[in-house]
This record gives structure tokens, C-alpha cells and sequence, in this order.
């Protein structure tokens, strides 16, 4: 089975990942779950190398066996889109390749709260989506970004490692910028991109010091920003954005930080209740007067409070969202116990 067969086989059977590594069969990754092709032989160094050629272009193999990583993006018209990562391991080629939709989801369909529309209407600032790998973060900007082209006019303007979603033009006019083949650092593109007219800049990742750092003076010259942190909470999304920076900057950070942050989004994916697919549970941090002033202060230990009395402006804790979904019949107890930092309050809502 050559690699265009395996990714029509991981497409039909609603497979998010595939990895290939020698010498295990192929891999699939469904509903969380990781799943091998026991019918089918061991990657080889052979087929890794093959599978490698097929999906890449020439360049883009010189610079993988150049820097010894590489991220793309690779379509199958009609069917989907995929993202690449192809590394080595004990010296032999791996591939982890992700699904991504041909259609860019909607709020509705991805299942957002609500207030990520008020998010995304927003006329500047800065707004993070959290969570570790696989979450959906980027399914969740998607949305974000789609709701915007059918809402309003702007000039919008990505900056992606690689490109997933492609956005066509609606109401917004949108320019995807792809690492690699487009621009070679986040922090220089992102600060030409301030030339370019930008209403609303997608970051794919704030990854460095001089990314973040631009993103926040973007976010304070009137432009919105989207963009993710990989951490698990609103206040350690607060904390990771301001030790980036050396200990004399803190200060001022936090300060810059508590008049740009708009909301923060930290999600999870926990399979549905039956096994039919998985779900999404969000904290959400709305940046208040009160939680603006717990940035400015250092104080982020009291953020998780507010966010718990917060309802009034969209706001919950994680573990409201997991107690919502287990009341809802959506997760089973047991799943969200496991992703709960109070299981206590949990065990009590078990019928």
C-alpha cells in the first residue's frame, strides 16, 4: 500500500494522525486512540524514503536533510489536506502526518462557546488559544478567522508553519503566508507584515521572544492578533508569555500584557460518552477590568477564582467545562476525572 492509498484509508476511517516509523506497521491515531495496521508489513528505511520523495518537493527534501526536520503541508484534491512532519529517528526516516479538513469548520460545528465570536470580532488586542499537541488549536482559529470573513471587512494575514486551513475570500480579503516557502523567520515576517495593512494577523505559534514581542506591540498599534501557546491554562498562558522575557522586562510586560490580552482559550479533547468521536472542553479567560488588573499585578494564582464566578462574561474554569460535559452525558465521568484538578466536585456528579 503506497502512502496516497494509506492516507485515503486514514481519511475513511476518521483517522486524525498517521505515523509512519521503522520498524512498526503504519499507525493510526482514532479518537485519541493509537491503532496499528496489524494487516500490513513493517515500515521499511525503503518505503519511509519513498513515502518521504513522494510527499515533498525537491527543495523541501534538501532542506529537511539539511536541518534534519521538516514541516509541510501536502493536499489530495477532493479529498484533504494533510500536515507533515518528517524527522529522523535512529538514524531512519518518520513521517507523523495530521488530517486537516478541506472545509474550514464553523463556530457551530467545532462546538466553540459563544464568546469566541465576540473574540473574533474584536478590533485589536491580542488572543490566545491554548493546549497541548493535538488539542485542535488550530481547528479552533480556523473557526475564529471563518466567522470573521463572513462578518466583517478586513485585511487578514497569516503567518503558519505550515499552512492548514486555506481561507477563499468572503467579506475579508486573507494572504497565507507558509514557513519556508514564503518567509524564513516568524519575528521578521511578522514584523514586515506590519507594513502590509494588516487589520487581523494570524501567528501560527508564538514561539520565540522576538515573535511574542512583536506580537504584543501588533496587538497595542491597533491590530488584532491570534495566535497559541503551548500551555494548559489561562494563567499559565500568562505566566509562560512573561518569562520569556529577561527578569528587568517582566514588569513592563506584565503591564503592556494586561492592556493588550483580550481572551484566552485553553482547550482539551476528550472522547465523547459510547465512543462516537471526540469533544472539546475550553477554559475561557475574558480579560475584565478585574483580570486585567491581576495581570498587571503579578497576582495570576486568583485568575482561576474569577473565572469560576465569570459566567456573566463568558468566562469558566476547566473544570466547569468538564462538569458540563460529564452532566450532559457528553464524557464519562471517569475521562474527565482524569483531566480534572478537582475530581472530588467530579465523583459527586457520577449516576
Amino acid at each position: 500500500m503506497n502512502i496516497g492509498e494509506l492516507l485515503q484509508v486514514m481519511v475513511e476511517r476518521g483517522a486524525s494522525d498517521l505515523h509512519l516509523r521503522v520498524p512498526s506497521p503504519p499507525v493510526l491515531r482514532i479518537d485519541g486512540d493509537l491503532r496499528p495496521l496489524e494487516e500490513l508489513p513493517g515500515v521499511t528505511p525503503q518505503y519511509a524514503k519513498e513515502a518521504l520523495e513522494h510527499l515533498t518537493t525537491e527543495s523541501q527534501r534538501e532542506r529537511f536533510y539539511s536541518e534534519l526536520e521538516l514541516d509541510l503541508a501536502y493536499s489530495i484534491a477532493g479529498l484533504a489536506r494533510f500536515r507533515v512532519n518528517v524527522f529522523f529517528q535512529r538514524g531512519t526516516i518518520s513521517l507523523a502526518i495530521r488530517h486537516v479538513s478541506l472545509k474550514v469548520p464553523t463556530i457551530e460545528e467545532f462546538g466553540l462557546p459563544p464568546v469566541c465570536k465576540k473574540l473574533a470580532l474584536k478590533t485589536k488586542g491580542l488572543v490566545l488559544v491554548t493546549g497541548p499537541t493535538g488539542s485542535g488549536k488550530s481547528t479552533t482559529l480556523a473557526a475564529m478567522i471563518n466567522h470573521l470573513n463572513k462578518s466583517d471587512t478586513r485585511n487578514v494575514i497569516t503567518i503558519e508553519d505550515p499552512i492548514e486551513f486555506v481561507y477563499h475570500n468572503d467579506k475579508c480579503i486573507i494572504a497565507q503566508r507558509d514557513f519556508g516557502d514564503d518567509f524564513k523567520s516568524f519575528s521578521v515576517a511578522l514584523r514586515h507584515t506590519l507594513r502590509q495593512d494588516p487589520d487581523v494577523i494570524l501567528v501560527g505559534e508564538m514561539r520565540d521572544l522576538d515573535t511574542i514581542s512583536t506580537a504584543i506591540t501588533a496587538a497595542e498599534t491597533g491590530h488584532l492578533v491570534l495566535s497559541t501557546v503551548h500551555t494548559v491554562s489561562a494563567p499559565q498562558t500568562i505566566d509562560r508569555v512573561v518569562d520569556v522575557f529577561p527578569a528587568y522586562q517582566q514588569e513592563q510586560i506584565r503591564f503592556q500584557l494586561s492592556l493588550v490580552l483580550e481572551g484566552v482559550l485553553s482547550q482539551l479533547l476528550l472522547p465523547r460518552a459510547g465512543g462516537r468521536g471526540r469533544v472539546a472542553a475550553f477554559e475561557i479567560m475574558v480579560a475584565t477590568d478585574a483580570i486585567r488588573n491581576l495581570i498587571r499585578d503579578g497576582r495570576t494564582d486568583q485568575v482561576p477564582t474569577y473565572l469560576q464566578t465569570g459566567r456573566q462574561y463568558g468566562m469558566q474554569t476547566m473544570d466547569q467545562a468538564l462538569q458540563d460535559l460529564v452532566r450532559s452525558g457528553t464524557v464519562t465521568t471517569e475521562e474527565a476525572l482524569i483531566r480534572s484538578t478537582k475530581p472530588d466536585e467530579l465523583r459527586r456528579l457520577r449516576v
